[in-house]
């Protein structure tokens, strides 16, 4: 087998926002520093994503001294900042997970959705301080761990050689090949077998480790392009892909596997480190 490398690392700062490439990254058992640690959602609290309203997919994000900017062409910016808010706390859901946030205010909010488009007004929110979010697998992703605003664990763990497959069969069938962005993954590897992640329970050295625990469902963002919000009116590549590599009990494709830090909390992972692969 080929040394497994990390090939790309990518930060999602606000949940179905665009995400920012990294050459190194901090590591915390909540997932790389800084990512998924905002969210946008309704005035109810029942958070919102690109299955809902695409066009969060032209929201850029980047890293500042002192927070996230988040930017769109003629809409300009605005900053999410790391210091916390004394802002509202709202009652949130991330899927059936009850989650206890705080609102980050007006301005925010108005920009945000003005530079979507929403028909509905967005809040952005962020974990309450004082709130942990357990996985919502405790059996799966240990009792201990929590995560931030990620749909299921704090990592996912994407495999290069699995996109090239994919991309194979797309082309083949007549479709266009995608990106690795269709799947927002933030550890991307090289070396590794196509869709030989699904049986591979550690990735790490002697620094940090990775525990792959189950395969990520997909929905339909990975049909979204990200530099332009449209969807693909084939569905593709979520119809190709639940032929070559689906769930295996329900009619659904999956791609990259959800992960958790099994060691190396505070530890560095940089693109180009070497990892080995164990079953």
């Amino acid at each position: 087998m080929s040394p497994v490398t990390v090939s790309e690392l990518v930060i999602y700062p606000v949940k179905s926002l665009r995400g920012i490439s990294l050459q190194q990254a901090e590591l915390t058992t909540e997932g790389l520093q800084h990512d998924r640690r905002w969210m946008v959602v309704r005035d109810n609290g029942r958070f919102v994503t690109q299955r809902d309203l695409s066009t969060l997919a032209l929201i850029a994000t980047h890293l500042e001294a002192e927070g996230v900017r988040l930017s769109r062409g003629d809409y300009g910016s605005v900053l999410l900042p790391f210091a916390e808010s004394a802002g509202a706390r709202i009652n949130s859901m991330v899927w059936n997970d009850a989650v206890e946030t705080t609102d980050l205010g007006d301005e925010i909010a108005h920009w945000l959705t003005a530079a979507t488009g929403s028909r509905y007004p967005l809040r952005v929110v962020r974990m309450a301080a004082d709130f942990r979010r357990q996985h919502n697998k405790p059996d799966r992703f240990g009792r201990e761990n929590a995560t931030q605003f990620a749909d299921a664990s704090p990592y996912l763990v994407a495999n290069q050689g699995s996109l090239e497959a994919l991309n194979a069969e797309l082309l083949a069938r007549g479709h266009a090949a995608v990106p690795m962005n269709r799947f927002r993954a933030n550890v991307v590897v090289t070396g590794l077998p196509a869709f030989s992640e699904r049986g591979t329970e550690v990735l790490g050295n002697d620094r940090y480790a990775f525990g792959l625990r189950d395969a990520c469902e997909r929905c339909v963002v990975p049909t979204i392009d990200q530099d332009t919000a449209i969807r693909d009116p084939a569905k593709e590549p979520f119809k190709t892909l639940t032929d070559i590599n689906p769930m295996p009990h329900a009619k659904a494709p999956a791609f990259a596997e959800n992960s958790v830090l099994l060691s190396g909390a505070g530890q560095v992972i940089r693109v180009g480190d070497v990892l080995e692969a164990r079953d």
